[in-house]
């Protein structure tokens, strides 16, 4: 029996945060989401530090979906640390952001993020995309043991 992998949402806009849960449930997609609000406490449960050092070693996500404009620790340098440790460099990571600049963009694909999505202003837009988003990483990509 394969066991469902977490996707991790890294997200500090808490209506955000509630229109994509809302969105993957639309959606069928019924994989557990973790949910983080800034960029260390991402970083903290990826390495298993700070309030996650006493779980038993974390399970990584499947896919993060990550914003860009986070408190604390930006996303751009999330994905940066990632990409660094051997343990998450072959995470998939999906920017999810309202940030429309082109520097964002390239950026973020420079440090290694496997797609970039703008988050659309309809709701009935964001559904489709999360739907096609969820279904492509969590169904169709195969990814390497970790």
């Amino acid at each position: 029996m394969k066991k469902t992998k977490n996707i991790l949402l890294v997200e500090d806009n808490s209506d955000d945060e509630v229109l994509t849960l809302r969105a993957l449930r639309k959606n069928r997609i019924e994989n557990p989401v973790v949910v983080v609000r800034d960029g260390a406490e991402a970083l903290d449960y990826l390495f298993g530090r700070g309030p996650y050092a006493d779980c038993s070693k974390p399970e990584l996500p499947a896919v993060i979906l990550l914003d860009l404009k986070l408190p604390k620790i930006g996303g751009l340098e999330v994905l940066e640390r990632l990409r660094l440790d051997q343990r998450t460099r072959l995470l998939p990571v999906v920017v999810l952001t309202s940030s429309r600049e082109e520097q964002d963009i390239k950026e973020a694909y420079s440090l290694g993020a496997n797609s970039y999505i703008r988050k659309p202003v309809d709701f009935n837009c964001f559904l489709d995309e999360v739907g096609q988003l969820g279904n492509y990483w969590l169904n169709l990509n195969e990814q390497p043991c970790q």
